[in-house]
């Protein structure tokens, strides 16, 4: 594995832990919140602050279960290069260069800026099984590869 995938890797798993951390912030804050959630005279407004609070959760609950998929995703990507474009591919174009892994958004590496996005994203699709030195049109812009990791 190239010490550039390492470094895209390690870059999107810091962005996946960075969201799960906020995610059980954000768990352990309603939890708080619902043990002082005290039961008043009108039994309505804390009947509906409590449903609330456990909608919030189980919303909260669905992120961290895709981020916890995120990270296993990450942890499948192949080592070897490869000579098609695929998941876990390292990708320069003419355009911009991307990590087909998982979508991060942008990652700054001292090679330089990489788009992490997911496999099944519209520039991993236009993306898909084409080597080095052929074309690819994304928004209506044709673009070159130069290179696939």
């Amino acid at each position: 594995m190239s010490e550039l995938k390492k470094e895209l890797i390690q870059e999107a798993g810091s962005y996946v832990e960075e969201r799960l951390q906020r995610i059980h912030a954000a768990i352990d804050d309603l939890k708080a919140a619902l043990k002082l959630e005290t039961k008043c005279s009108m039994g309505d407004k804390y009947e509906t602050g409590r449903a609330m609070l456990h909608l919030e959760f189980e919303k909260l609950s669905g992120q961290l279960e895709q981020y916890g998929k995120l990270k296993k995703t990450l942890n499948s990507i192949p080592a070897k290069a490869q000579e098609k474009v695929g998941f876990g591919s390292l990708v320069k174009t003419s355009g911009a260069n991307y990590f087909i892994a998982i979508p991060a958004g942008e990652l700054k590496t001292n090679s330089g800026k990489f788009y992490a996005v997911g496999a099944n994203s519209p520039v991993a699709i236009a993306l898909k099984d084409k080597r080095a030195g052929e074309d690819f049109t994304l928004n209506g812009q044709t673009h070159t590869i130069l290179s696939v990791e």
